[in-house]
């Protein structure tokens, strides 16, 4: 069973935006309602992605951690469409920039529309305990905090989080 291994960070400047080796819009909507997610119906995410002229139907287990079950499996773009636009409960948007760090690919995806104003960092590691650099643009860590997860910003976006749900961006930047 392929597992992935994320860690994910908020960002403590803008550092990274010089070591951009390219840029990619994502959409992305969930076909199992975020509701059932959340109230612990679904033991699986499953989504329907978009990233340029490239689609996929992605699976994910529904569990909070660092290390989770995710499968990916290539669709047709029009039919990735067609789901984002009929069967989803909302559609995320994001800049996706890839930065690599001695060697190492960070994900930094600024969020758009209901959700602008969030920019994270996502680095996959072979391993839980993978040591992996820490440059200095790289903040506080929020990969337990579910808040962060996507399917969670569709239901609860970024503009709509109170004073005390953005204090712990206060506290990495």
């Amino acid at each position: 069973m392929p597992i992935e291994i994320e860690r994910k960070f908020l960002l403590a400047s803008d550092g990274w935006r010089a070591a951009i080796e390219r840029s990619e819009s994502f959409a992305q909507g969930y076909l199992v309602g975020a509701s059932a997610l959340r109230a612990g119906h679904a033991r699986a995410s499953v989504r329907a992605r978009v990233a340029g002229d490239q689609a996929w139907l992605n699976i994910k287990e529904a569990t909070p951690g660092i290390a989770r079950a995710e499968f990916d499996y290539p669709i047709p773009l029009a039919d990735a469409r067609a789901m984002l636009a009929s069967l989803c409960d909302g559609v995320l948007e994001k800049l996706r920039h890839h930065v690599r760090v001695e060697g190492v690919l960070f994900e930094i995806d600024e969020f758009r529309g209901d959700n602008d104003g969030l920019v994270v960092a996502e680095v996959e590691l072979p391993a839980v305990d993978a040591p992996f650099p820490r440059p200095p643009w790289l903040g506080l860590e929020v990969s337990r905090l579910p808040r962060y997860y996507n399917v969670n910003l569709i239901a609860h976006p970024y503009r709509q989080w109170s004073p005390a749900e953005r204090a712990a961006e206060d506290a990495a930047c």
